[in-house]
């Protein structure tokens, strides 16, 4: 793993600017690779790569969901925690207009409009977490505290 400097993006910019102690790492990005991919450059356990899944519940209401690389988002048990009839995955194309990041390097900092976000709560369990930077094949290294204090998230249990 190495750390990157020469990295900025929205997502770099929030994290610098709310002081969160993190690392940038980068690998080679493969096209439909997802978590696994990036926990193979790694070397780590897919369960610490933080997926940014951006969802819809009613039409044209918006939100992220933060899961485990290892584990799907249950939509039947979400739509029953948010109270509403169903909940999709976003179109990749609806997804990269609303958070200005192309699927596969979306991140919960520094989306373009603001939108609600749940996290898995066994991700807190976590040492040390790697997310999206708002760059395919850019991971952000670091603690699930400090991603709790930007984001701000709902925990939930969604997780399957």
């Amino acid at each position: 793993m190495s750390k990157n400097k020469t990295i900025t993006t929205p997502a770099v910019r929030v994290l610098k600017t709310r002081r969160v102690n993190f690392l940038l790492h980068s690998y080679k990005y493969e096209d439909n690779g997802g978590a696994s991919a990036a926990a193979r450059a790694f070397n780590l356990d897919k369960h610490q790569v933080i997926k940014t899944l951006v969802m819809e519940g009613d039409p044209k209401q918006y939100f992220l969901v933060l899961m485990h690389g290892d584990r799907q988002v249950s939509v039947k048990a979400l739509a029953r925690f948010l109270k509403i009839k169903t909940v999709t995955p976003c179109e990749p194309e609806i997804a990269q207009k609303i958070t200005g990041y192309k699927v596969g390097g979306i991140s919960p900092f520094g989306i373009r409009k603001a939108l609600a976000v749940y996290l898995e709560s066994s991700i807190m369990a976590l040492d040390t977490i790697y997310i999206n930077a708002g760059k395919r094949g850019i991971m952000a290294q670091l603690a699930p505290g400090a991603l709790v204090e930007v984001v701000n998230p709902v925990m939930v249990t969604v997780g399957i």
